[in-house]
């Protein structure tokens, strides 16, 4: 049986369609008589043969519409299909073309999780349904012809967006071509607060209202209980009373679905409605909005996966350009001195670090020797240790001793210095004439010395000042020790003597020491073991702080 439902002074009145020619109209004559003043007296006419339905307009004045389009020509009726004859509103439906799956579940085989609760009132009431999402895209068994249909429509629309602004309305548009009766749709997702903000809206008519207002109520269910809920008469549920947002939009039958994320977490909601009171959305209808949203939010997150990667590959070109820049920083090679050897290692944790060293010549035979540990490591340490090495170049070019160049040093830094950061600091000056090195220490660990006999000792921790960028004008003060042949001078930051292993145990300061008495006399081959040494601690363990190593001295009599 195929009938027409016409919505006349608030009720639905049903045209049974005949085999043959069914004229409908105003007029009185008319098979299907609509009597408003927008229908004309011969409007349209539906041809009824062997089971198929052909509908033309018949030269009306306003028009016939199937599907929100005008029609020019015959077109074949389906199924649900709506219906407009001027502004009266008809829904086609035809019993013939409903699906009868052959493999359809048996009672004892439905889960009834799956089913939900769906509550019937008296013959006027409307259905309010609930669907657990129990997999991503529902019961397929459930009109799996109508569920595909609606997932190819959404992946080929989507296909090749890589842009969640531009996804978003496409999700919408796919949503009103399989729900013919939808007249507004909408997508919230979380923010970064956890809170829902629309993210895309549609409207099937233009001029609508753009303000997006959806109930409460119904979205913190939807959200609460993770399933979709239907209902179809919206505006005299009862389960939604007192709710004044669907009862100011007229909402006659809306669909409220939650969009999941592959934690099986909402990450936001899918809804949409219809004011066409013959347009009511069904059970089957909920269950393949919700089969469309699993497949929408499947490309949400692999949009939002690919964007994430976007960035991060982009954060990642970025830090390797940071790396070749800080790198630039660090002297390509020491200098060298008759009877003197230098050598210094620098491996950062991240991608770029606050370590810092620098090592070049005064003149006069004298070489300066710059070395720091930033508070912070990464990307914000990087930044303070680029401008602490500025400072120190163009600090030394005007100022030749030690104590006066590290005072001023520390004004500048002190000048421009960001709350949180300070540099523990050694600042030493080498005498290869006079065989002696100047210090002066601004927070650092005291730097270690090995006699040529075997001795090691360290500065002097009571001349150790605040560090760089902490107290301007402090007066910083320096020591001298003599170098003889074979004695080495060690410095080293933080991430030597704290290398942990998987068993949380530190490399240690007396194993730093222990090491360095029993080490090579060769400075290059110190630092260098050194290094290794505290690799074999952690064992593999990834280091949490840069490790800094510089190694210098006089060479041993032959």
């Amino acid at each position: 049986m195929a009938c027409l439902i016409v919505q006349e002074q608030g009720k639905r009145v049903q045209f049974e369609l005949q085999e043959g020619e069914n004229l409908i109209g105003r007029h009185p004559d008319s098979a299907l008589a609509i009597v408003k003043p927008s229908v004309s007296g011969r409007h349209a006419m539906i041809h009824a043969k062997d089971g198929s339905f052909m509908i033309e307009d018949v030269g009306s004045r306003n028009g016939t519409y199937v599907n929100q389009e005008r029609i020019t020509e015959q077109v074949r009726l389906k199924h649900n299909d709506m219906v407009q004859f001027g502004d009266a509103v008809a829904r086609f439906e035809n019993l013939a073309e409903l699906p009868t799956p052959a493999d359809a579940l048996t009672a004892d085989e439905v889960d009834p999780a799956i089913m939900g609760d769906i509550s019937l009132e008296d013959d006027d009431a409307t259905i309010t349904g609930e669907v657990g999402v129990t997999a991503r895209f529902g019961v397929l068994d459930v009109n799996p012809e109508a569920k595909l249909k609606a997932v190819l429509e959404i992946s080929q629309s989507l296909a090749g967006t890589a842009d969640v602004n531009a996804m978003l309305p496409k999700i919408l548009d796919s949503l009103f071509s399989v729900f013919h009766y939808a007249d507004r749709g909408c997508i919230l997702l979380k923010d970064e607060k956890g809170e829902m903000v629309p993210r895309a809206m549609r409207y099937r008519q233009e001029g609508e209202d753009a303000s997006v207002r959806l109930s409460r109520t119904i979205v913190n269910k939807v959200l609460t209980d993770k399933a979709g809920i239907l209902s179809a008469d919206a505006s005299t549920d009862s389960a939604f009373d007192g709710s004044a947002s669907i009862a100011d939009l007229k909402i006659r039958s809306m669909m409220c679905v939650p969009l999941l994320g592959l934690d099986g977490e909402p990450t936001g909601v899918l809804s949409i409605d219809s004011q066409n009171p013959l347009g009511q959305f069904t059970k089957d209808d909920l269950d393949i909005l919700l089969t469309v949203a699993g497949q929408a939010a499947l490309s949400y997150e692999s949009v939002r996966l690919m964007q994430s990667h976007a960035e991060k590959q982009k954060q990642d070109n970025e830090l390797k350009i940071a790396q070749t820049v800080q790198r630039a920083l660090l002297p390509d090679e020491l200098p060298t001195a008759e009877g003197y050897e230098f050598f210094a290692s620098y491996d950062a944790a991240q991608a770029v670090g606050g370590d810092y060293y620098d090592c070049f010549d005064l003149g006069d035979g004298k070489i300066c020797l710059s070395f720091g540990d930033v508070a912070g490591k990464g990307v914000p340490g990087a930044l303070i240790m680029s401008r602490m090495s500025s400072c120190v170049q163009s600090t030394l070019r005007h100022v030749q001793d030690v104590v006066g160049a590290i005072n001023a040093i520390n004004d500048h830094m002190c000048d421009m210095s960001v709350e949180g950061r300070f540099v523990t600091y050694v600042l030493a000056f080498v005498d290869t004439k006079n065989h002696t090195v100047e210090l002066s220490n601004a927070g650092h660990m005291a730097p270690a010395i090995r006699r040529a006999d075997g001795t090691v000792e360290t500065c002097d921790e009571e001349l150790t000042g605040t560090p760089i960028g902490v107290l301007e004008d402090y007066p910083y003060e320096s020591e001298v020790r003599e170098l003889k042949p074979g004695d080495m001078v060690v410095f080293f930051t933080d991430g030597v003597d704290e290398a942990m292993n998987y068993e949380d145990e530190l490399y240690g300061g007396e194993r730093l020491l222990e090491f360095i008495k029993n080490g090579s006399s060769n400075a290059a081959e110190l630092g260098k073991t050194l290094l290794a040494d505290v690799r074999r601690h952690a064992n593999g363990r990834p280091q949490n702080d840069d490790i800094t190593i510089m190694t210098f001295g006089r060479n041993p009599v032959s």
